[in-house]
């Protein structure tokens, strides 16, 4: 990796564009296991300023509070349960901005890095409701000026809340005033009814919950830091349940090979079973995700149950240490201040509040929040098609609903024409950002391999085969959907839902394509009792023509070239 200059694959391009689709796949994944995607330095200097950024911030906003004073005197004022609740508002508003989870180059935003805003404060732009057929004053795939109101009267309240005060007196003395939460709470369920994109954004399924017991401390402060404890130790649980899977090896030997950090070629290449010729996840990787995985299973409930000591200080230091790893391997999609305020949780909570435990609980408000959110991992595992993988936790677990978009020239061009958006379509994008064609198609590839190093993409590129069946694929231009959703809604942060027959249908409303213009591959997460993936071939003009399943057990065994998955027709 150069400082300022990405480290591309040396291939000969005019004998490397000549082959299929696998073959022109195969050099890209054997340059990502010994370098990654090759990112500039300059970038990840670039998010860890941003880190850095991040956490000033949220140091000054809780030193403005009154009764929080000393910016060196952290220890006297890190576990005040203000502070906290200050750098819960703080990092909803961070994320529900754009600036968090998916900002930027390593989440394939360029011009601009981020989009969140710039969409959801314009009218005309598309919106995606979650049950537009149940909920009234829902429907539509249209923003209008109310939906935009009501953004913008979030950022309002959050930027309230995050300068005011803790009241002094009565029940809800210690932490903000109650009326601030509500409206805060009350705004963001208005948007997500009508934009479920803009409540995964700003990661609701974590920020939210944890907003919501706030909401119990006029009855009793201790039930407030309980309920605040779970809803961390489910989070916990929750992602080291998703991982429990043939998927998650994968994972770790491409965040591994793509880790800033880990800079000799020949460790990275320790993380696969025979470089260059197997590239499935070595030993080092199968290790590192069981020891992860067991570590974010288990440590949190040491923390939970420990109540200080010995014991919860080295429950503490094994979480740090595992957030930090993550962290300081810049991963793809960047969901770096998440990891930070995770970090923080551990200290203001359990070890600043390590006290309290259940035989403290007043009411049942605790367990009723935990049910809640406990409730959606369970039903977003066993059926992933109806849950985001988000509220369902499955963090870093391989295992994410996925799709391809196979779409010809002309679509890409009804799309640039009608689709009210901020950023260009990848394509023109990337040839801007990397200055030709040649070089755009090559990062293009690259951005395959990454896919494809993940058990889903030996799946999704197969399936392509039979989308495109009957039509010359030299014609289509693949792109990942959360590329489409870059462009389309303004936030991709790996998540298929955001991109299925919903927002095919909201292009298809404003582009009218014609059959065969855009086909598309949507391939369904695991669902944590079944090993095997269901998948949709969807035609965007003449609606779904396809579905079957493949089996896990084919994915794993495969190279991250190879398209010829079996595949199990069902209809």
């Amino acid at each position: 990796m150069g400082f300022l200059k990405q480290d591309a694959p040396q291939v000969d391009f005019s004998t490397w564009v000549t082959g299929t689709r696998s073959e022109k796949i195969r050099p890209m994944a054997r340059h990502w296991a010994e370098v990654g995607f090759g990112t500039p330095v300059v970038l990840h200097v670039f998010y860890v300023v941003k880190i850095l950024l991040y956490v000033l911030v949220a140091w000054l906003l809780a030193l403005s509070t009154s009764g929080i004073d000393g910016f060196t005197s952290v220890k006297d004022w890190y576990d005040a349960p203000v502070v906290y609740e200050k750098v819960v508002l703080f990092t909803m508003l961070f994320e529900v901005l754009g600036l968090g989870c998916g900002f930027g180059p390593l989440n394939n935003r360029f011009f601009p890095p981020m989009g969140s805003p710039l969409y959801w404060l314009r009218p005309g732009t598309i919106r995606l409701p979650p049950w537009p057929g149940r909920i009234p004053l829902t429907k539509g795939d249209t923003r209008t000026p109310v939906d935009c109101a009501l953004y913008g009267a979030l950022l309002v309240a959050l930027v309230v809340a995050l300068f005011s005060d803790p009241a002094t007196s009565g029940s809800g003395a210690g932490v903000l005033p109650m009326w601030e939460i509500w409206t805060i709470l009350g705004v963001l369920a208005a948007i997500s009814l009508r934009d479920k994109v803009i409540f995964l954004a700003c990661r609701g399924e974590v920020y939210a919950s944890l907003t919501v017991a706030f909401l119990f401390w006029t009855k009793s402060p201790v039930d407030t830091v309980l309920a605040l404890k779970l809803v961390c130790l489910t989070i916990w649980m929750g992602a080291a349940t998703s991982k429990l899977n043939k998927h998650f090896p994968f994972v770790i030997s491409t965040m591994m090979s793509n880790n800033p950090v880990l800079r000799p070629r020949w460790i990275k290449r320790r993380f696969f079973e025979n470089f260059p010729d197997d590239l499935r996840p070595g030993r080092p990787s199968r290790l590192l995700a069981h020891v992860s995985t067991a570590i974010e299973g288990l440590v949190p409930l040491v923390l939970f149950f420990s109540h200080g000591g010995t014991l919860t200080t080295i429950a503490a230091i094994v979480m740090l240490l595992f957030h930090f790893g993550i962290l300081s391997a810049i991963p793809m999609g960047v969901p770096l201040e998440w990891n930070v305020f995770m970090m923080f949780s551990v200290l203001a909570l359990f070890v600043g509040n390590s006290d309290v435990g259940l035989g403290d609980m007043t009411s049942p408000w605790p367990v009723l929040l935990w049910a809640v959110v406990a409730g959606t991992v369970v039903i977003g595992n066993l059926f992933p098609r109806k849950v985001s993988f988000l509220p369902g936790m499955r963090y870093y677990a391989g295992n994410w609903d996925t799709g391809l978009w196979c779409v010809k020239p002309s679509a890409s061009a009804k799309i640039e024409a009608n689709v009210v958006s901020i950023a260009s379509m990848p394509q023109s994008q990337m040839e801007r950002y990397y200055g030709s064609p040649e070089n755009a198609m090559m990062m293009l590839y690259m951005g395959y391999a990454f896919r494809c190093f993940n058990t889903h993409g030996r799946a999704m590129f197969t399936l392509a085969h039979r989308a495109m069946a009957g039509t010359d694929e030299s014609e289509y231009l693949l792109l990942d959907g959360e590329r489409i959703c870059s462009t389309a809604i303004g936030w991709n942060f790996g998540d298929g839902h955001m991109h299925n027959e919903q927002l095919i249908a909201a292009l298809q409303k404003r582009c009218n394509f014609e059959p065969g213009e855009v086909r598309i591959v949507l391939i369904d997460a695991q669902p944590i009792h079944r090993q095997t993936q269901q998948y949709r071939l969807v035609d965007a003009a003449t609606g779904e023509f396809e579905r079957g399943y493949v089996n896990v057990a084919d994915m794993v065994t495969r190279q991250p070239w190879d398209d010829t998955v079996p595949v199990h027709v069902e209809g």
